[in-house]
């Protein structure tokens, strides 16, 4: 069976969804874009809307794609964020942590995915703030520095 195509565009991503599904990534999308620090680039890659550095300005990636940063997708149960900055950097995981305790919420999370069923999940404030925390040539630097430690 041949692969589903990828939309082209984060619109188009959104606009594949149902209604109540594109309503509530839109809200946590516009979280992520008002916070995001200048440089990273959205589109659409691993079948999600990704934040990522332009290949333009990190090439030395491992896989030839783009250095994601954040991301957003519809799986087929949940709803997920993806915020790479809190994966092996514990103050940001432990500042979401206290976020969600905090809002009390219930925090359901991988290494970088938070699943979550509504916008309303997520302490948006926090997860602004955390998006905002790392900008590009910081995260390009972690970036390196793991691939140096292998």
């Amino acid at each position: 069976m041949p692969a589903k195509p990828q939309p082209a565009s984060a619109e188009d991503y959104l606009a594949s969804l149902p209604a109540d599904r594109r309503e509530e990534l839109e809200r946590v999308r516009r979280v992520v874009t008002q916070n995001l620090p200048a440089g990273y680039e959205e589109g659409v890659g691993f079948g999600m809307i990704c934040y990522s550095v332009p290949l333009s300005v990190h090439p030395d990636t491992y896989n030839k794609q783009p250095l994601m940063y954040a991301a957003l997708a519809s799986q087929k149960n949940y709803l997920s964020l993806y915020l790479m900055s809190v994966y092996g950097h514990a103050p940001l995981a432990r500042r979401l942590r206290d976020a969600f305790a905090a809002g009390g919420k219930k925090l359901d999370m991988g290494k970088s995915c938070i699943r979550f069923k509504r916008a309303d999940d997520l302490p948006l404030d926090a997860i602004g703030d955390i998006v905002a925390a790392v900008p590009m040539d910081r995260w390009i630097e972690i970036a390196r520095s793991a691939r140096s430690n292998r």
